[in-house]
């Protein structure tokens, strides 16, 4: 007999397969992660700090937020700071929701919408997104009653790297005025475009973000969550007043005080690395979901078989079945001369 709430102590725990992963012995292009090493100003910015005497004290957070927000084009009292987006979206779902309300979550999605979802005994609908179709948003839009308190979608989406338009998004807004919707832009920097300017005007929008992608520091943990004031305020009382740990905070602020190392590495992703091996797939007639981020889901004919080649060459990407059951490889996007290893490898399996 478990002392947790039984609907708790029945559930499954979020696993992702992290296990054996070596940066040093393989190409990893199955996480969506930097696959490249983060700049030398950050790292020399973290030593300094362990060499400073001051890992012994709790946290100070300093102006950190004032340097996310001006990053963001936000107010200061518009942004907080979380460990790790995951952080953000739990916080959100668990202020905004009660047992027994509803959650529209389309699928396929990130685990941890729903993980946070069942735990708190939410009913979860998923109305689903289709390679032809994108993001359904008539679906969603006929869910919506009463009882719907939680919207939740990524913009881009994972694993598909659909894109949801910004007037979808705002209608939905405005068909749910008592729901929190919940914008994941875990992907920003990537795709470029952000609904964050409408917090104001929509009081049920929330924004989540992360430094764990683009910026490549996922091990440290930063995340943050844009909200109109009212709803940061709420949400600061409910977040734990050392959650982030101070080597996120130093990493951070020498990151943003020298994007150019980010825009660099985005720019070779998204202009010259996607195009490259969208145009690979294209010409051997291998299916796969327009994405607006830096990863896209292929449906080789046989995918076992090829995930099998590319394992063989030390390249790690991700089996991901679409609602079918048709198993597709979500493969992420790095520099050139690592798409061109990639794309050897999958034209000899081929």
């Amino acid at each position: 007999m478990s002392i947790f709430k039984q609907h708790i102590a029945a559930m499954s725990a979020y696993k992702p397969p992290l296990d054996g992963r070596d940066p040093k012995a393989h190409l990893l292009l199955d996480f969506n992660e930097r696959t490249l090493p983060i700049a030398q100003v950050v790292q020399e910015a973290l030593i300094a700090y362990i060499q400073s005497g001051r890992l012994q004290m709790y946290p100070a957070y300093g102006n950190i937020v004032e340097v996310i927000a001006d990053y963001c084009g936000v107010k200061a009292e518009q942004l907080m700071i979380t460990n790790g987006s995951d952080q953000g979206i739990d916080l959100i779902i668990r202020a905004a929701c009660r047992e027994g309300d509803e959650a529209i979550i389309p699928g396929p999605s990130f685990p941890i919408y729903s993980h946070c979802a069942k735990i708190e005994n939410l009913r979860i609908l998923e109305p689903q997104y289709t390679r032809e179709n994108g993001f359904p948003t008539e679906q969603v839009l006929s869910l919506i009653n009463a009882k719907t308190r939680l919207i939740c979608f990524g913009n881009p989406n994972n694993p598909s790297g659909t894109v949801v338009q910004r007037a979808d998004i705002v209608r939905i807004l405005k068909a749910a005025p008592q729901a929190a919707v919940l914008v994941d832009e875990c992907y920003y920097e990537y795709f470029g475009e952000s609904v964050c300017d409408l917090v104001d005007t929509y009081p049920n929008l929330v924004v989540t973000r992360t430094f764990s992608k683009t910026w490549g520091m996922p091990s440290l943990r930063l995340g943050y969550i844009i909200a109109c004031a009212g709803n940061i305020h709420a949400l600061l009382n409910v977040r734990g007043p050392y959650d982030i740990n101070q080597m996120a905070i130093v990493a951070i602020r020498a990151a943003l005080a020298h994007p150019e190392y980010t825009d660099a590495y985005v720019a070779e992703v998204m202009r010259e690395s996607k195009p490259m091996l969208e145009k690979f797939l294209e010409l051997h007639g291998i299916d796969f979901w327009p994405s607006g981020a830096n990863y896209l889901w292929a449906f080789p004919h046989d995918a076992e078989r090829m995930n099998q080649a590319l394992l063989a060459e030390n390249i790690l990407v991700r089996p991901k079945a679409d609602a079918s059951g048709r198993m597709g490889l979500r493969i992420t996007l790095g520099t050139v001369d690592q798409t061109r290893r990639l794309i050897n490898v999958l034209r000899a399996a081929l």
